[in-house]
């Protein structure tokens, strides 16, 4: 009888705990966990990737020469002497190129009405600030060398130039070694001046920077923004996130033109610093190498580690996506919906 009555203790007691988990776990997906319409939107934009050209590329802009380096492709701004905005694909293979920083530093010949020279910035406390990073040029000797043209370069604080941008470049390179590919489109901002200048062609000193990044590659399709002002960062590189639509109204640049136009207002509207991974590339510690065939192996077998963490990740949000909906029906018919709304509940 005593075995009975402690059996049936411990019967009532494992119900109870798993009635609390179920519990707390309906709570948190009310707070975490996507609406199913947005989850189903999702999973939409995910079934559109299709091949398209010059994803990075933004609009033209009205005055500006288009000019095309081996790497990347510039829009000049005469009137304040440097792009408005580099734009360039950049691979994981690209990220494991033989070819090591050289400086070269010079004018860019192609720029019509010349470009800045390296005397505007000798004593001005600036650096010359890569807009396409060397780093991200070394899958040949020509690349990296036309990554030193002025055109590339703008005026940046040492603090902010050798720090936070410094990190923001490195993870880039993180998200292209991740995802295999990505688009990549930054710059200075260049529409609330007047500005200091610096050097005898009065090159612009920006006040912000701007990037905005694509992944264009299944299973999830994503974009994401940042602006950060030229100077020692206050604040972590997450906290300056932001989706391209904010990038593009400070801006004044209508970014990734070529995407399908239903796919590119879902994808600029919105982002989220969890889908993508915050920590500086190091080759010796990536996933693949210049020769191409660790791309390969990801694209065919899918059976990276990190496929699995993406699968994992999905199969678990989709199980919360449907407590969610359970929970919100269960709610609704005790609590009116625009208290819930009200609540952040949704």
């Amino acid at each position: 009888m005593a075995k009975k009555k402690s059996s049936l203790k411990r019967t009532i007691k494992n119900l109870f705990i798993l009635i609390l988990l179920f519990l707390i776990l309906s709570i948190i997906s009310l707070f975490v966990a996507p609406s199913e319409e947005e989850w189903q939107e999702k999973q939409t934009i995910s079934l559109q990737v299709e091949s398209i050209d010059k994803l990075e590329l933004p609009a033209p802009i009205e005055g500006e020469q288009i000019i095309q380096h081996d790497g990347y492709l510039l829009s000049y701004n005469e009137k304040y002497e440097q792009a408005s905005y580099v734009a360039y694909k950049l691979t994981q293979n690209e990220l494991y190129g033989p070819n090591e920083r050289k400086d070269n530093f010079r004018e860019d010949p192609l720029v019509k009405t010349g470009s800045a020279s390296l005397n505007d910035y000798k004593g001005s406390g600036y650096d010359r600030g890569h807009l396409c990073p060397a780093a991200d040029q070394k899958e040949s000797e020509n690349a990296m060398s036309e990554s030193f043209y002025m055109s590339n370069m703008s005026p940046q604080a040492p603090d902010f130039n050798r720090r936070i941008w410094a990190d923001l470049e490195g993870c880039v390179r993180t998200f292209a070694d991740n995802n295999l590919e990505i688009y990549v489109t930054t710059g200075p901002v260049l529409t609330d001046g007047p500005y200091e200048t610096i050097g005898e062609n009065e090159v612009a000193v920006p006040n912000y920077y701007y990037k905005v990044i694509l992944d264009y590659t299944n299973p999830e399709i994503k974009a994401i923004g940042f602006i950060l002002p030229n100077k020692k960062a206050e604040k972590s590189l997450e906290e300056y996130a932001t989706s391209v639509d904010k990038v593009e109204e400070i801006t004044n640049i209508d970014f990734f033109v070529n995407l399908p136009d239903d796919v590119e207002e879902q994808l600029e509207s919105k982002y989220d610093v969890r889908q993508w991974e915050f920590t500086e590339f190091l080759a010796s510690q990536g996933n693949g190498s210049f020769d191409g065939s660790a791309v390969q192996t990801n694209v065919t077998t899918n059976q990276s580690p990190q496929g699995f963490s993406t699968i994992f990740k999905e199969g678990s949000m989709y199980i919360l996506v449907q407590i969610k909906k359970e929970t919100l029906s269960l709610l609704e018919e005790f609590v009116p919906k625009e208290t819930l709304t009200s609540l952040g509940i949704t």
